[in-house]
């Protein structure tokens, strides 16, 4: 991991065309803006990990032999 130390105001880039800027820092908490295109997620670890999840059990063998019998 790279940790980086920024202040209010300042930004890092991360490849071409991601750019994280810290907006504000109010105690424990940053707000942190990020511009990236539209094609590129963006997601608070906690949500993408219950995408995962939800993606996992989805795709769970059980799952698609109980949907083939649903189907014929």
């Amino acid at each position: 991991m790279l940790a980086l130390t920024r202040k209010k105001g300042e930004a890092l880039v991360i490849g071409n065309d991601i750019e994280l800027t810290v907006l504000d820092i109010k105690g424990d908490q940053v707000r942190i803006g990020i511009a990236a295109p539209r094609e590129v997620p963006v997601y608070r670890k906690e949500v993408y990990l219950q995408i995962q999840e939800s993606n996992k059990e989805a795709s769970n063998v059980e799952s698609l032999d109980a949907l083939k019998n649903l189907l014929g």
